[in-house]
């Protein structure tokens, strides 16, 4: 009797740390939830894509400093009556898209950095993009993005820096 009563001593134990557990586990996004979920709003013929019209939208996918130069050079660009130099998607690295053949395969070091790598065909060109992550709190955001067709290959963070 008394090894019984350990052994359900011990699963009720266990049973209610998981119940302890669970919640802070389901709060926290993965890096691959939130890539999948980026690349599911370009998904299909008349896909919208994901929104970086407005500030906030911006700083909900980008670290901050990112962030704060898409914000600056799009300030610019309006006081200056001219195209931002982010003028295309990042995330499909185009102005327009018709997607075909995605794959996304995240790969983490850290708990607080991860790689998603990006690839498809884009209106049936191959093209592969690289989002470098990093976890703010409890939300992925996107560190920079390189992009790669064919030979050329270019930064998110570089198209800042000319």
């Amino acid at each position: 009797m008394p090894v019984r009563r350990t052994l359900l001593a011990a699963a009720y134990s266990l049973v209610m740390s998981c119940g302890v557990v669970a919640p802070a586990v389901a709060a926290d996004v993965t890096a691959t939830a939130f890539v999948t979920k980026i690349f599911d709003a370009y998904k299909g013929k008349n896909s919208k894509g994901i929104s970086i019209d407005t500030e906030a939208d911006i700083r909900r996918y980008f670290e901050p400093s990112l962030a704060a130069m898409i914000i600056k050079d799009r300030r610019a660009a309006d006081r200056r009556k001219e195209v931002p130099t982010l003028d295309g998607d990042p995330f499909v690295d185009a102005q327009d898209w018709e997607l075909s053949a995605l794959d996304i395969a995240v790969t983490s070091a850290l708990p607080d950095k991860a790689v998603a790598t990006v690839t498809f065909k884009n209106f049936d060109e191959p093209v592969k993009v690289v989002l470098n992550l990093v976890k703010i709190k409890n939300d992925w955001r996107v560190a920079d993005i390189t992009s790669q067709r064919g030979e050329r290959t270019e930064t998110l963070r570089g198209l800042f820096k000319h």
